[in-house]
């Protein structure tokens, strides 16, 4: 199974360069090479853009493209789930604050339990370091309101870190959220759309350089609109756009491996 990693980058030269590098040698140590590393360089005016061009001279596994319409984290990724080639993806944060060991994790559960692979920061197992008390609280609240108006058992949504076959990202759109209520506008519409899902504890940490894009105060409505939207998909339309091809899981396997007949004798 060839895995994406999308990257959404924007001024963070001070962390791209170690985040892909890092990660593409813990996944070559764990046997799992056959992978892209595709950053989006989201308007950056440093050198986020170069910084990952000369990782990718040494490795053509590791790719950079520029975003070329409006910026805008959601616009970023969108644009990167546009064009990675693997047979499964994940979205990785540019800042290190995902685990390269999660991935793997991930990986296996895309290729052998389920169509998506969702990690929790709020479960027994995982690991958080330095969440800031305020951004903390206001995470919490929206979570358990997800979670009452969609009556799941999944409490950490808006968490960008996720992972998806890549036909779960087709049955997914049209991707409309601009910005980082994209976070939470996949992984619903994938639930909504009957795709399943495995949860797992994951390790997060907080940003060592930098500053995080995320601000509260603007994402507010916009988290509300990509939740109206889905919820009344699910209330009202659910019908129309629920997957029956996706009701059965059936484990990858490379186009070329024949099936192979049960013995009848």
């Amino acid at each position: 199974m060839k895995l994406s990693l999308v990257i959404p980058a924007r001024n963070e030269e001070g962390n791209v360069e170690k985040t892909v590098v890092a990660l593409r040698d813990y996944l070559d140590s764990v046997g799992i090479t056959n992978l892209e590393i595709l950053v989006v360089d989201d308007g950056s005016t440093d050198r986020t853009y170069e910084l990952v061009w000369a990782e990718h001279v040494k490795d053509e596994r590791i790719r950079v493209v520029r975003n070329t319409g409006r910026n805008g984290f959601g616009r970023a990724v969108t644009f990167g789930l546009n064009h990675f080639t693997g047979d499964a993806v994940m979205i990785y944060m540019a800042d290190a604050s995902d685990s390269p060991q999660d991935v793997e994790k991930y990986y296996y559960i895309l290729r052998d339990e389920a169509d998506c692979a969702f990690g929790s920061r709020f479960m027994r197992g995982s690991k958080v370091y330095d969440y800031p008390k305020f951004k903390l609280g206001i995470n919490r609240l929206a979570n358990f309101v997800i979670r009452l108006m969609f009556n799941i058992p999944y409490n950490d949504t808006t968490n960008a870190f996720k992972g998806y076959r890549a036909n779960v990202i087709e049955g997914c759109r049209p991707l409309v959220s601009p910005h980082f209520n994209l976070t939470i506008e996949i992984p619903l519409k994938a639930m909504v759309r009957g795709y399943s899902y495995k949860t797992i504890p994951i390790t997060w940490r907080n940003r060592d350089i930098g500053v995080s894009a995320l601000k509260l105060k603007e994402q507010g409505s916009r988290y509300l609109y990509t939740l109206l939207i889905v919820w009344f998909e699910w209330l009202l339309v659910k019908h129309d756009t629920y997957r029956t091809d996706s009701t059965v899981f059936k484990p990858w396997k490379p186009v070329s491996e024949p099936d192979i007949p049960s013995d009848t004798n």
